[in-house]
């Protein structure tokens, strides 16, 4: 079990568990292989997994994170800040950005007839879309610069004047896709129940 130990390796057997999951599930049911639509199946399933991704992380921002950092001085944030916050910010964003793909290409594939299911993934859909605005057109671009700027003062260079302006608006940035994420989660998730 020492793949366990390791975040790829354990993803790695995650994706491989599925595979055979997948052949149990398609023996057990008598589901031929062609009788799925896996284009549509697997498009889902990675929109899922990078929505989890993003939408976990957005919520450990605001819910842990945020707290957490308000809590450290000085010489302890410019130790943490610059450990935690690209690799956490990285998964962030590109979670967001596969997320948002996968949903687009999703919703075209399956949705292009219309209908009141396709209205309520529509709303998702242009929440999601705002929330990925935020991400790269303003959370991201001020945390890089806070990131840059506590790995400067951990070197004693002084941290500069705007930086808590910068921290503000992320922070502000990220409730706004803190709050939008909850009507987004709704309308993702009723859209096939309304008829």
């Amino acid at each position: 079990m020492k793949f366990l130990e390791n975040p790829t390796q354990t993803m790695a057997a995650g994706f491989a568990l599925t595979v055979v999951l997948i052949g149990l599930y398609l023996g057990m049911t008598g589901i031929g292989a062609g009788e799925a639509d896996w284009g549509q199946i697997i498009l889902r399933w990675i929109h899922f997994l990078a929505g989890i991704t993003w939408i976990g992380l957005l919520y450990f921002f605001n819910l842990i994170n945020a707290a957490f950092l308000k809590s450290l001085d000085g010489p302890t944030k410019n130790i943490v800040i610059p450990k935690l916050m690209p690799m956490a910010l990285n998964w962030f964003r590109h979670g967001a950005t596969v997320t948002v793909i996968a949903g687009v290409l999703l919703y075209g594939a399956m949705y292009h007839r219309g209908g009141t299911g396709a209205v309520a993934v529509a709303i998702g859909g242009l929440l999601g879309i705002i929330m990925l605005g935020n991400v790269h057109g303003i959370i991201w671009p001020n945390q890089k610069k806070i990131i840059a700027a506590v790995t400067a003062a951990a070197q004693g260079t002084p941290a500069p004047p705007e930086m808590a302006q910068w921290g503000r608006t992320a922070l502000l940035a990220s409730r706004v896709n803190f709050m939008l994420s909850i009507p987004m989660l709704f309308f993702m998730g009723a859209g096939s129940h309304f008829r």
